[in-house]
């Protein structure tokens, strides 16, 4: 099959990649690398000893999309590419806007246009907001507490609207919990621009001495030890679920929703001891005010893609911890250090 991975540069994104390849697909890769590297698609092809296509193009530019379909038989769409961090979201809410639902609304009209109707969307936990009860079902109400969650619950209402328009498209909505880890080899992982928005590659630059200690924000929430609780996922894990993915899209149409979590819910301190054994290193930490909009607990039911997919979650808290600290120790400065 020919996918067109939209923001495949990025920390997902790449890991997906290689687990695309690794399955004989043909990928087609188009990102802006506004907030990735072109290095991360080097290490992708020396990882799988396979090639792929790069554009480097914005969705918010028809043209430069259209050119793409123009070159190739797309026969689904992985959709990434977009501006992913809270808190900034917040700050700049119109650039949010702008960039995920316009740049999403173009990569539709010329899906259209060139008769591609399959898509993979990458969604978020974020859509169910501050949920009512644990664990979460796809079914539980939606909501969203910022401006990035809010983009991705439009762009879910706007894909659904889309099929109630036209059955012919196939849609999936795959709502992940929160990605961590790295690729086992340590040549691909995240790799934020500037302080990390994310709590593991905080503590990693903290095991590495590049930042002196982390802020853990509240500890008198209604959890075991009072720190907030989140389902970690590994990336490879979360990779291989859009791989899963791919086969139902085109066999039972329609649109699915999946959640991908690992059922789990891990807290602030034990992803601390998590990463302190994996490293080797004492991780200092200081507790300091909850953050606004932030929530006590959260993690996924991931039954339903279990049983629609044949998919689940198998690596290990530990796994995540020594991936993250392996592909940190290997490149510490990311994939700035391999770039000319």
């Amino acid at each position: 099959m020919k996918l067109l991975v939209t923001g495949g540069a990025g920390y997902i994104g790449s890991h997906t990649c290689v687990e695309l390849l690794n399955e004989n697909h043909d990928v087609v890769v188009l990102d802006n690398l506004s907030n990735s590297s072109e290095e991360s698609l080097n290490r992708v092809k020396q990882i799988t000893k396979k090639s792929l296509e790069f554009y480097k193009a914005d969705l918010l530019n028809k043209q430069q999309i259209a050119a793409v379909f123009a070159e190739h038989k797309i026969d689904a769409v992985i959709h990434f590419a977009g501006l992913k961090a809270v808190g900034e979201s917040v700050s700049i809410p119109l650039k949010y806007f702008h960039n995920n639902i316009t740049g999403t609304l173009n990569l539709l009209e010329v899906m259209t246009e060139f008769n591609v109707k399959n898509i993979v969307f990458s969604s978020s936990a974020t859509v169910y907001g501050d949920p009512a009860s644990l664990p979460i079902t796809e079914e539980f109400p939606l909501s969203a507490t910022n401006p990035y969650g809010r983009t991705k619950l439009m762009i879910e209402e706007i894909l659904k609207d889309l099929y109630h328009s036209d059955k012919s498209w196939n849609i999936a909505l795959l709502r992940y919990f929160n990605p961590v880890g790295a690729h086992q080899s340590g040549d691909i992982g995240e790799d934020p621009l500037g302080i990390p928005n994310n709590l593991v590659p905080y503590i990693a630059q903290v095991a590495m001495g590049f930042l002196p200690r982390l802020s853990v924000f509240g500890n008198d929430y209604d959890t075991p030890d009072g720190t907030g609780v989140r389902d970690f996922i590994h990336v490879v894990d979360l990779a291989l679920g859009h791989v899963k993915t791919l086969p139902k899209l085109l066999t039972h149409k329609g649109l699915m929703i999946y959640n991908l979590g690992t059922g789990q819910g891990y807290s602030v301190l034990e992803m601390i001891k998590g990463f302190e054994k994996a490293s080797g290193k004492k991780i200092p930490y200081k507790i300091v005010d909850r953050r606004p909009g932030d929530i006590a607990a959260c993690w996924a039911d991931p039954a339903k893609a279990k049983k629609a997919l044949g998919w689940e979650a198998s690596k290990t808290l530990a796994d995540m911890c020594q991936d993250t600290w392996n592909w940190q120790k290997k490149n510490p400065s990311g994939y700035r250090q391999n770039i000319k």
